[in-house]
């Protein structure tokens, strides 16, 4: 394994004064030491972190959860959720993106001071600061996703993370090391959270006021807002900023609090709601709640008397109010091509379940099975009066998709064209490894706009929320609620109930009877909270980490609808689609089989 990793991996980084040795000499090869006259050479160690990041534009997770299965019968997550999951066989591993990331920030941290950011030291000294805040949020960041991958409590009950590794790695380092504690991961990914917060500035953007440069700065001579702006303007948006990184401390909070992993750390819900506030109350609390944020992918604005899509208008690293923190743009009908239904010449991948349907309330809040007298729910016409959002982000028999706004059906039946029945190519299982097995297409995320025909090939801005206000949002609210109750607020302005409240109405609720009904009992708030986050994070890889740091159930099978039409009207069927099978231990995910063969050190989580 050593002169394997020598050979493909450390020899590029490390070779030097070796010239000689080869005729011709090697091009395209660098010693270390380059980088530190070389900035451009140096920041390409901190680009691979970003490069490495953990998030994806595609909702894959969310197969493997009762919120969607999918078409595409060799999915590695449809096969994880049935049965498949093992050690050696992980679709969920984040070991080796994230180790090789942080290889990547321990060498630029161990280098970052030596190199010559700018041939003016103050100017030089401020790129320095920036870039190694960058790459201790990263770290931080990349740790995160570790322990939500793969900590986990052992056979004989200790709760462990994994091996921290904050110096880099050689051919000679000792690679056999023990599985670190959960919180000694968490109180390393705080202390370099807090060493990003002494270095990055909140956020970036051009000064006008000199007066205005951090003082720090100033006391340096750094006196001219250009030469601020040139190390932390509005040209370097779109990386880590101190925001950013608060927000990611208040998720590492509320992972580390939950039921999971509460009884092996020392974080309460306390301070998971403390560090969620933190970040909120810096755009107002409850007023910063975005009001159109629940569909940030697809906004329509009007404005000078023309009406644009949000995102085509978006400059570089600008966000929406909803946006804490995104990817760059792109212009694709990736998704459109992946999962509008095939009429659309899509390969209509996910499909919604019945379950999460069925998460929807009514549209005076009350869930379906307790629905109120003036709106009650009717398995005749079950997507009647409800929350407005299910129509938004799933596609029900009879809704519309793509560029002219096409009626999709979604059932059993023929439809008729030109006064002759044909068979829907749209309908359940009509369209083999194409059509929806659930009764459901995805809307959430897509672009209607966006047409995948190879005739047309049109293609719309799209980007990647990686941190949503909404979510910091749902984060406070279920911490608080388990550290104050429904109604209370700690040191802060707002409660749970004051987040729910919000976000509901936002979606439409406008009445909201149930909320009020429910508003000072934990348990129907903590389920209530549950279901929100659920809905408003739906199809953005949230669901399967919730489910797990719950301890919720994982096996609820999931399940679609047949829909029939014998006559006139409509006949709903519920079916059962596709079982899940998992294991108890599952709500903690392993470390890599081959890992575990090699270091006799490397503990397993128990079960695996």
């Amino acid at each position: 394994m050593r002169n394997i990793l020598k050979l493909m991996v450390l020899v590029p980084l490390f070779l030097t004064a070796c010239d000689d040795m080869f005729s011709p000499a090697i091009d395209n090869i660098r010693s270390l030491d380059a980088m530190y006259k070389e900035p451009t050479f140096a920041q390409g160690l901190l680009a691979n972190a970003y490069i490495l990041l953990p998030y994806s534009s595609s909702p894959n997770t969310d197969v493997a959860t009762d919120d969607a299965v999918t078409n595409n019968i060799s999915d590695n997550f449809l096969k994880m959720a049935t049965g498949s999951w093992a050690a050696n066989n992980d679709p969920m591993s984040q070991w080796q993106a994230r180790k090789n990331a942080i290889q990547y920030l321990n060498l630029f941290l161990e280098n970052t001071d030596k190199v010559t950011w700018s041939n003016t030291d103050n100017i030089s000294k401020m790129f320095n600061d920036r870039l190694k805040g960058e790459a201790y949020a990263l770290r931080a960041l990349q740790m995160f996703y570790l322990l939500k991958a793969h900590g986990g409590w052992t056979s004989d009950g200790r709760l462990l993370g994994v091996p921290i590794v904050t110096s880099s790695e050689d051919v000679q380092s000792d690679f056999n090391q023990p599985r670190n504690t959960f919180q000694e991961c968490i109180d390393q990914i705080n202390s370099d959270i807090a060493r990003a917060l002494e270095l990055l500035p909140l956020d970036y953007s051009d000064l006008t006021n000199s007066a205005d440069i951090p003082s720090k700065y100033q006391t340096i001579g750094i006196t001219n807002v250009g030469d601020y702006n040139r190390v932390n303007g509005d040209i370097v948006k779109g990386r880590l900023t101190g925001r950013i990184v608060e927000a990611i401390k208040a998720q590492v909070a509320l992972m580390a609090a939950s039921p999971a992993f509460s009884a092996g750390t020392t974080v309460t819900w306390q301070n998971a709601a403390d560090y969620a506030a933190a970040v909120l109350d810096r755009i107002g609390g409850i007023s910063g709640l975005s009001p159109n944020g629940g569909t940030w992918y697809y906004n329509k604005i009007t404005s000078g008397g023309a009406t644009y899509v949000e995102t085509d208008k978006m400059g570089a690293g600008s966000n929406p109010a909803e946006i804490l923190w995104r990817s760059g743009i792109g212009t694709n009908n990736s998704m459109e091509a992946d999962n509008f239904p095939p009429t659309l010449d899509g390969k209509g991948r996910i499909n919604p379940t019945q379950n999460l349907v069925d998460a929807f309330p009514m549209i005076d809040g009350y869930p379906i099975n307790e629905s109120s007298v003036n709106y009650k729910y009717s398995s005749t016409d079950p997507y009647a009066n409800r929350d407005p959002r299910l129509k938004k982000y799933i596609l029900v028999n009879g809704g519309t998709q793509g560029p002219n706004n096409k009626v999709i059906y979604t059932g059993t039946f023929d439809i008729v064209v030109n006064n002759v029945p044909v068979t829907n190519k749209d309908g359940l299982n009509k369209e083999s490894g194409f059509s929806t097995r659930t009764g459901y297409y995805l809307l959430k995320l897509l672009r209607p706009d966006c047409n995948p025909s190879p005739s047309y090939n049109t293609q719309q801005k799209h980007y990647t929320a990686y941190i949503r206000y909404t979510e910091i949002f749902l984060d406070y609210a279920e911490a608080a609620n388990e550290a104050y109750g429904p109604m209370g607020n700690g040191t802060h302005s707002y409660s749970a109930y004051d987040v729910i409240k919000a976000i509901r109405l936002r979606a439409g609720i406008a009445n909201d009877p149930y909320l009020e009904n429910i508003k000072a009992d934990k348990d129907k708030m903590r389920q209530l909270i549950r279901n929100e986050r659920r809905i408003e994070l739906s199809f953005e890889n949230h669901r399967f980490y919730d489910l797990r740091r719950w301890q919720a159930n994982l096996n609820e099978t999931a399940r679609g609808v047949q829909i029939d039409k014998p006559s006139s009207s409509y006949v709903f069927t519920p079916i059962d689609v596709e079982s899940r099978d998992y294991k108890d231990y599952m709500n903690y995910g392993p470390i890599p089989y081959n890992e575990i063969l090699k270091w006799n050190k490397l503990e397993q989580n128990k079960g695996w």
